[in-house]
């Protein structure tokens, strides 16, 4: 068979309706859309959230504590983790996301669960200090990073 010779299946393809052309159409007049009311209007409906002029729910809930704007939310690495890496080696945000430790987008904050037994250069944004004291002790060094 060549592309063309080939067809639909028969029965696959309809013909569009032809909406508001007059009563032969069987869609004249109203156009299928009934009678007066939201449904006969252009517009798609009400606005996501209206409930018919109810007070609607988000405004019928009390707000709740305080959002900060300018929190950052920090990826967690453990100090255990660590251990994945050679003794004297540079650990930046590129290699914890080459082993897979770190995701992407988010920056990385170092906290101090598990052991590190090797000395280690760690680059991150942010440590917390039991952390950079572990590092410390292992005999490796901190560098914080600055959030790109």
């Amino acid at each position: 068979m060549q592309l063309d010779q080939m067809r639909p299946a028969p029965g696959s393809r309809k013909p569009r309706k032809r909406i508001g052309r007059g009563p032969g159409s069987g869609n004249g007049k109203t156009s299928g859309r009934g009678h007066k009311g939201q449904g006969s209007r252009k517009s798609p409906g009400p606005a996501p959230g209206f409930e018919g002029g109810q007070m609607p729910l988000g405004r019928r809930l009390p707000k709740r504590g305080f959002q900060n704007p300018g929190r950052v939310e920090y990826q967690v690495v453990q100090v255990g983790r660590l251990a994945a890496f050679e003794a004297g080696a540079t650990v930046g945000i590129d290699e914890l996301r080459s082993v897979g430790i770190a995701g992407k987008r988010q920056p990385v904050k170092i906290l101090a669960g598990g052991t590190l037994d090797r000395a280690l250069t760690v680059r991150a944004h942010a440590f917390s200090g039991a952390a950079k004291a572990a590092i410390e002790s292992a005999g490796g060094s901190v560098e914080v990073i600055e959030k790109a």
